[in-house]
């Protein structure tokens, strides 16, 4: 921490002050590791805790906003995120409470899809050791991780390091960590070379949202959707790739923006977006929630397929029999469960022996309407921002779903940019969907304004949006 150059004593008293307690804080915690019991919970809000979820043993980490289950032993899988009572994840009915270690699935070769979210490594393939083969006896995706915790004060963090893979040579960690004022996570995920020699892979992280019908379990959700940022400049011809599945428009394609846009639907696909970053969000309009997966584009990279976002709907296909007529696929959702998978892709990186490679991810929950149209620093934008001068001065109208508690504040500017006003809104909060319509009083020169979040420690957290003032008629 920096002090301003012309601070205070008494603000220098304060600041030296909440750093000693900050540390011993921290010291207490480390201490409590050492003896083997649970750091206390921090008095801000957030906390640790061990728990059971649905059978397995399992660490929460949550604070008032978010809850997170992490299941160590199942790869080091998030297994489930809750906000504000909505559940995202999907979670296999059928193998809740087990456990299949990766010496048990040698003979069979198959794989336990257990859910949640976890990292996986590309190119996937087996025709040489350059590919990997899949989450099939695989230490990457079944092996048992172990949990750390690396602090409780004034941030909830813990760390997940899992077992040497001996197939890619890759050993992974993930640091995932919360606040108390915001249900925002963190994570930092590492890939390293485990082995005596170079090696080169991508790593990606996989999320699997749950598509059931919220009010109809049995059946799946005919409002969910997918979004990302499409490139102007695609390398691919219609600027996403189909790599498997029907190539149905009515399902995905591009909208202004531009965003490619997905309709979830129960038939498997599989499409890459090689989008410019730096945001995907996955939206229930059925239930009113979102996750937006923000994260960042390493420009000039050579990403493997050029895709650098993928979508997977898991669904049932069409195959060939014995003898070569089309047929369905089981569409039992037993067999063939209702999620789809949410994947950000890294650059393809080689790693000298003990090398390494990280990459950023954060995930804001939010509220959503009926409609999407984009996503900014501050929130997921249903209905953009409107401002409209009538007999009582502007009225600003927009629906958002907040990914900070705060304040609405409004920056109004005149024909030259420059800023003439700033005025007070209204307090919002991610649990509730801000439907703006308010009136406010501007200067009569004003010609654009632009409201922005101001979270609880007066952080200008960015824009919602931005609109010329234009008379109503």
């Amino acid at each position: 921490m920096r002090l301003a150059p012309k601070a205070d004593a008494a603000t220098a008293l304060q600041v030296t002050t909440r750093i000693l307690l900050q540390a011993l804080a921290l010291l207490t915690s480390a201490s409590a590791i050492a003896l083997g019991g649970k750091p206390p919970a921090d008095s801000a809000g957030c906390r640790l805790e061990a728990t059971d979820y649905e059978g397995w043993k399992a660490e929460q980490l949550s604070n008032q906003w978010v809850t997170l289950i992490l299941v160590p032993k199942l790869g080091g899988r998030l297994m489930q995120v809750t906000f504000a009572g909505h559940s995202y994840l999907f979670v296999n009915p059928r193998y809740k409470g087990k456990y299949f270690p990766p010496s048990s699935n040698l003979p069979q070769g198959r794989w336990y899809n257990y859910g949640g979210d976890k990292l996986w490594p590309l190119p996937e393939g087996t025709e040489d050791d350059h590919h990997w083969p899949g989450p099939r006896a695989d230490l990457l995706d079944d092996g048992e991780f172990s949990l750390q915790v690396l602090s409780q004060a004034p941030r909830c963090a813990v760390r997940l390091t899992g077992p040497a893979d001996p197939w890619t040579g890759l050993q992974y960690t993930r640091d995932i960590n919360i606040g108390s004022d915001s249900p925002e996570i963190w994570f930092h995920a590492v890939m390293k070379n485990a082995t005596g020699h170079p090696i080169e892979w991508s790593m990606e992280s996989v999320s699997q949202y749950d598509t059931a019908d919220p009010k109809s379990p049995g059946q799946y959700n005919h409002d969910f959707w997918a979004f990302t940022p499409a490139n102007p400049h695609s390398g691919y011809p219609d600027g996403y790739r189909v790599e498997s599945g029907l190539a149905d428009p009515r399902s995905f394609g591009l909208r202004d923006g531009p965003i490619f846009s997905l309709h979830w639907t129960y038939l498997e696909n599989e499409l890459w977006v090689d989008s410019p970053g730096d945001w995907l969000a996955v939206v229930n309009h059925s239930s009113g929630y979102a996750m937006v997966e923000q994260f960042h584009i390493r420009e000039g990279a050579n990403y493997p397929g050029k895709a650098s976002v993928i979508f997977y709907v898991n669904g049932p296909s069409l195959e060939l029999d014995e003898h070569g007529m089309p047929r369905m696929t089981s569409a039992k959702p037993e067999d063939t469960p209702y999620y789809m998978e949410a994947e950000i892709i890294s650059p393809p990186v080689r790693l000298a022996p003990g090398e390494t490679y990280a990459m950023d991810t954060h995930w804001f929950p939010a509220r959503v309407a009926s409609t999407f149209r984009s996503v900014t620093d501050a929130a997921l934008v249903s209905e953009p921002l409107t401002a409209q001068l009538d007999a009582n001065g502007v009225h600003l109208s927009g629906t958002f779903g907040v990914f900070f508690p705060g304040r609405l504040v409004a920056h109004i500017y005149d024909a030259d940019g420059a800023e003439t006003d700033v005025i007070s809104m209204q307090d919002v909060n991610p649990a509730q969907l801000v439907s703006l319509n308010q009136n406010i009083r501007a200067p009569r020169a004003s010609w654009r304004t632009s409201v922005h979040l101001e979270d609880q420690h007066g952080v200008d957290r960015g824009s919602l949006g931005e609109a010329r003032l234009t008379k109503s008629m």
